[in-house]
Formats: structure tokens, C-alpha cells, sequence
């Protein structure tokens, strides 16, 4: 097995970094949607906090990959949470309450460790792939590419960040791109993929369409209560 620093284990480490930021980019969109309605002092915290437990989780949950992959409908009823968790965040603005701070900052923590998690099936089993494939220690090459690209994802959520910001408008693309991500993951499960398949296409645009309907209904406030 070739050691750590070598020639092997570099290359290996770039094709495991190179899948990682190729796949974490609806993970930063997540993270900034999550962080957006949080009080400026605990964004970063929470991107801290809940991206530092989201890789402890893929760590552990690598180590299972094998059996994560035999396990049917995990990407299915995966997609559907998240399908759920998009929705919900496009709406989050219209039922923040006074609560304090802390439990604020303490949700958005344990909604980004979540989502990361439902999001980075295919991620963690890719990267675990790679490293068993390779000609060296696959734990330290998947620890260290979790790592390196973990500073990466946190920046890319705070640009996102910046942009909902200044457009708000934005967050209904980001809402958009999660959506679009639980389509393919509820299409691409292993025992749904043989008849969802064909209508892949329709399946993304539908649930697509559905998160940013819902999300244009709440922020008129259309409901009985409003009427």
C-alpha cells in the first residue's frame, strides 16, 4: 500500500477532491439558504458549527458505504426530505418567531448536519469508490479530501450569502437547485431508477415548479388566516 505524501496518494486525493467540490456546490447553496434569516453575528458560527458535525457524519457514514448502498430507498425517501427541506426554506422568513438567538443558531445547525447529510449520499459513496480503488490508505485520503474541501464549501456559501443579500430574489434559484437535486436523487434511487427513469425529466420539473410555487403562495400570505 503506497504511503501518505506519495505520488499515488496525491493523484487519488485530487480525483477525491475533485468529486467532492464538483458535488458539494447544492451543499453551499443549502448552507446560505439555512444561514440567511439568522441574526448576522451567528452565520458564520452556524456555517462553522454545522459543516464541522456534517463532516463527522460523512466520516462515519463512509465507513458504512457499502451497506448504505444495499440499503433501498435511502435516496428516494432522501429526496423527498429534501424536497421538503426546500420548500421549507423558501417559507422559513414567514414563520420566524421571537425566540432567542441560540436556538436559533442551534436549528440552522442541526438543518445544515441534516440536509448534508440526505444531500452527499452519492458524494460519500463516490469518494469511498475512489479511495478503494486506489493504491493507498483510503481513510486518510478520504479525511483529508473532506477536509480540504471543507473552507472551499464555506466560502462558496458565503458568496451565495452575499448575493441573497443584496437580491432576495435569489433564494427562489437556490430553493430551485435543491429542488432539482431531490428530483434526481428520488430518480436515481436503486429500486426506483428502473421505473422513474423515463420520466425523469417531468419528475425534476415538477417538484421544480411545486417548491417555487409554494414558496411565491406563502410570501403572499395566501391562506385563510390572511384572507
Amino acid at each position: 500500500m503506497t504511503t501518505i505524501f506519495s505520488a499515488d496518494w496525491l493523484i487519488a486525493l485530487s480525483s477525491i477532491l475533485l468529486i467532492d467540490l464538483a458535488m458539494s456546490g447544492d451543499n453551499a447553496i443549502l448552507i446560505a439558504l439555512v444561514c440567511k434569516n439568522l441574526p448576522a453575528k451567528y452565520r458564520f458560527k452556524a456555517m462553522i458549527i454545522g459543516c464541522a458535525g456534517a463532516i463527522i457524519i460523512r466520516v462515519i457514514f463512509t465507513i458504512f458505504a457499502i451497506k448504505i448502498l444495499s440499503i433501498a430507498f435511502v435516496q428516494f425517501l432522501g429526496g423527498l426530505l429534501l424536497l421538503y427541506i426546500a420548500a421549507n426554506l423558501l417559507t422559513a422568513h414567514k414563520h420566524q418567531t421571537k425566540s432567542n438567538a441560540p436556538a436559533t443558531l442551534l436549528s440552522a445547525v442541526k438543518t445544515i448536519m441534516f440536509a448534508d447529510l440526505i444531500m452527499s449520499v452519492d458524494n460519500i459513496l463516490s469518494m469511498a469508490g475512489v479511495a478503494s480503488t486506489a493504491n493507498a490508505d483510503e481513510w486518510s485520503l478520504i479525511i483529508c479530501g473532506i477536509l480540504i474541501s471543507l473552507p472551499i464549501i464555506i466560502c462558496g456559501a458565503n458568496f451565495f450569502l452575499i448575493i441573497l443579500e443584496k437580491f432576495p430574489v435569489v433564494i427562489y434559484a437556490g430553493g430551485a437547485v435543491l429542488a432539482f437535486t431531490a428530483a434526481k436523487m428520488v430518480t436515481n434511487d436503486k429500486m426506483t431508477a428502473a421505473c422513474l427513469s423515463p420520466f425523469k425529466t417531468y419528475i425534476e420539473i415538477i417538484f421544480v415548479i411545486a417548491v417555487l410555487l409554494w414558496g411565491i403562495i406563502k410570501s403572499y400570505d395566501i391562506s385563510p388566516q390572511h384572507k
